[in-house]
């Protein structure tokens, strides 16, 4: 797909953490050249791009979502020569190369916040978002940070508040002020000069707030809360009408499509977590001219039935119409899926399903290092655990720190990730489910996914297709018609523990082998064993 400068629809993205992917520097963190060491694995998986979660100098305390230099790698992860040798290194495997960008936010280090807080007539005095108190002395408004408490945190050089969604560490950047979004697209348009063809855009409708700092409603009873968070946070009870998805924000992303069509063959992805998150995907990615695609929390949170699947695809069909989904069951910041789909399925056999559905779907792909090896939530002990989310809210929730543990590259101390104790421990019920391990073993999970991402790839109806749901006569099934250029191809998938029968009401012309599941087809008579899916053309 090198050629293609639509690489991008359909794509596949490998999402990498850089912290726990490769530690080639022996300090028990992983860095760039570990990552680069690593490309021919991730390139034989026949993924079409690398994210890279930020690396960016920072102080770290939300681990690089604090970002206080734009344009350089943090020494934890190496230099700019060693981030340009990991591209040209991916280019020549045929990886695109896509970064995290974190503009809604900064660190409270960040030079620019530094001169902001000192006085109210700065140059970049309103390049953050503050507000005086009320009369009482106390915030602004109602507004909560997602990481618990009060999104308001006091300063008492300027006497005001400053706005902080997540960590009182991470103050809010102003976006109603011009210079801070041109500051912004500045800083992209460093990264795409040297090379990278993609951004991840975290909490992208964040950017923009209501300048009248209205207080947020609650959330009516009986309705849905935001996918944003645990259910178990305050930050949920509220209807994020003022402080988040602000109308102004589609302008900016305007600007950005702009910017990022002078690099033809980049694309932008974006992080949506909002009370009504498929509606903003459709404002977010229609018509050609904001974000490429966008991603939500649908599928990864803890609802999977096949009824929810169900209801989740014929949302999507209605709601964001030409607008562009990303799937994901795993990432940095959830379970993962083996977990939270998957712990009462066969742990080897539900992964594999479990992909097959997210690759069968019309959008793209992003998969989470690991994934591919079905690893599990790793157990965190209490006294290692170094998420800044997780600790307060402990033990009902336990951070993200389970899911950003460590590559399992050998069943060896550290597996192989590192020659000292890491910076998150390794579970010892991943070293079994190692790279190594699973390389040696030809029919692993790892070799699975290898297939069928290879045969995935080479089926255009599954890449390009627009999508509609088909009825087989089983509410247990989730049955799909993918269709491109005149062709359809009928995609039924067992995610369930028992076999499953269907019925077919349209005559099969072709049943698609090379994918790696099996099935029987007697007829109309649709058989598919626990965890197997079925591909076959249509007449």
């Amino acid at each position: 797909m090198t050629t293609n400068l639509n690489w991008w629809k359909g794509g596949i993205i490998y999402q990498i953490y850089p912290r726990s992917f490769m530690d080639a520097n022996g300090d028990g963190v992983g860095d760039l050249a570990g990552i680069t060491s690593k490309l021919d694995y991730v390139a034989s998986l026949g993924v079409d791009a690398i994210w890279l979660s930020p690396i960016f100098t920072s102080p770290m305390k939300d681990f690089g979502y604090d970002v206080s230099d734009y344009c350089n790698i943090d020494p934890m992860f190496g230099s700019l020569a060693d981030f340009k040798t990991l591209v040209d290194r991916s280019h020549e495997l045929g990886l695109k190369v896509m970064i995290d960008q974190v503009i809604s936010h900064s660190a409270d280090v960040h030079p620019w916040f530094e001169e902001s807080r000192q006085d109210k007539t700065n140059p970049k005095a309103d390049w953050y978002v503050w507000a005086d108190p009320k009369p009482d002395g106390s915030p602004p408004n109602n507004w909560l940070s997602i990481f618990g408490g009060s999104a308001w945190k006091w300063d008492s050089r300027r006497l005001q508040y400053y706005l902080h969604n997540f960590l009182e560490s991470q103050p809010d950047f102003n976006f109603h002020n011009p210079d801070v979004r041109k500051a912004h697209l500045d800083n992209m348009r460093f990264w795409l000069e040297l090379g990278v063809e993609g951004f991840r855009l975290d909490t992208v409708n964040f950017y923009f707030h209501s300048e009248g700092l209205e207080d947020n409603p609650p959330v009516p009873a009986g309705e849905p809360k935001t996918m944003g968070a645990p259910h178990d946070n305050p930050y949920t009870y509220q209807r994020h009408v003022y402080d988040l998805s602000r109308p102004e924000n589609l302008d900016f992303l305007k600007d950005l499509r702009v910017m990022m069509n002078e690099f033809p063959g980049s694309t932008m992805v974006g992080e949506i977590g909002d009370d009504f998150p498929l509606k903003r995907m459709a404002e977010y990615t229609s018509g050609g001219d904001k974000l490429h695609m966008a991603y939500t929390f649908d599928f990864l949170n803890t609802p999977h039935s096949p009824q929810y699947i169900r209801k989740t695809l014929a949302d999507m069909n209605n709601i964001v119409g030409d607008g562009w989904p990303c799937w994901a069951l795993s990432n940095h910041d959830v379970v993962r899926s083996r977990t939270r789909w998957g712990a009462d399925e066969d742990g080897e056999a539900y992964p594999l399903i479990a992909l097959a559905l997210i690759l069968s779907l019309r959008g793209s792909v992003c998969l989470y290092q690991g994934e591919e090896l079905g690893l599990p939530e790793a157990d965190v002990p209490f006294e290692r655990i170094q998420d800044p989310y997780g600790i307060p809210l402990w033990p009902v929730f336990k951070g993200r720190d389970g899911c950003r543990t460590p590559m399992v590259w050998e069943n060896t101390a550290q597996g192989g990730f590192s020659t000292i104790e890491p910076w998150l421990p390794v579970d010892n019920a991943h070293l079994p489910l190692s790279v190594a391990v699973q390389e040696a073993n030809p029919n692993s999970l790892l070799h699975k996914v290898r297939q069928l991402i290879h045969w995935r790839q080479a089926q255009p109806a599954l890449v390009n297709g627009e999508l509609s749901q088909a009825d087989v006569g089983n509410d247990q099934l989730v049955a799909l018609i993918r269709e491109y250029e005149g062709s359809r191809l009928l995609v039924v998938l067992n995610m369930t523990s028992d076999a499953q029968h269907a019925t077919l009401t349209t005559d099969v012309m072709d049943v698609l082998q090379g994918h790696g599941f099996s099935s029987t087809l007697e007829g109309q008579n649709l058989t598919l064993p626990a965890y197997q899916a079925f591909y076959a053309t249509l007449s």
